[in-house]
């Protein structure tokens, strides 16, 4: 039997799968540097330029990681190869806590007990309106209000009301009408009538 060229064209790597895995996984790790370079913010908080930035990085490093092969078969190992990398450096970055400072990063403090940190909140490149967002999102009515707020790695910002701050639980207001239902049914009529003779 004889396989057409174009079906042997889908299976037949340009470049050997070795190179192949060392393309893909040192774009990884520079892709991966770069963004903790570029700050958490990125990472959730996008904007329309930082979109145009992510779309056309991806077509940027395509080049790099095919090199000279446009293969099926190249493109699977590729995938494969990201997918299977990311996976074990999740395992590794869960193994311990300092592995995952060094891999994934750590909080940042923007607010400790209603205080505003303007150096952070200017070095994650969050601005005032965005935090201003997040905070009202979280049910803070202004910085005063919060506890601690910390930009996460993965660039989401994370809110801690301070006691008595804290935004009513449907748990709270069911409990509220339990209780304003008891006192009304508790309360005796008020005796308005009048004897009629």
């Amino acid at each position: 039997m004889i396989i057409p060229d174009w079906l042997m064209s889908f299976a037949t790597i340009d470049i050997s799968v070795w190179e192949k895995v060392a393309r893909t996984i040192a774009v990884y790790l520079a892709i991966a540097v770069l963004f903790r370079v570029a700050g958490k913010r990125l990472l959730s908080q996008m904007n329309s330029l930082d979109l145009v930035v992510i779309l056309l990085l991806s077509n940027v490093v395509q080049n790099a990681i095919i090199g000279p092969d446009n293969s099926v078969l190249g493109g699977l190992v590729g995938a494969a190869v990201l997918i299977g990398f990311n996976a074990v450096l999740d395992r590794i970055a869960e193994s311990g806590p300092r592995l995952r400072r060094l891999l994934i990063g750590k909080p940042t403090e923007l607010i400790t007990n209603g205080r505003l940190d303007a150096r952070a909140l200017a070095r994650m490149g969050v601005s005032p309106h965005e935090l201003d967002v997040a905070l009202r999102r979280q049910g803070a009515a202004a910085i005063s209000d919060v506890q601690r707020a910390q930009i996460q790695p993965g660039g989401g910002i994370l809110v801690d009301l301070k006691s008595g701050d804290q935004p009513a639980t449907r748990d709270d207001l069911v409990a509220a009408v339990v209780a304003l239902t008891e006192l009304v049914r508790s309360a005796k009529p008020a005796n308005h009538g009048s004897s009629t003779s």
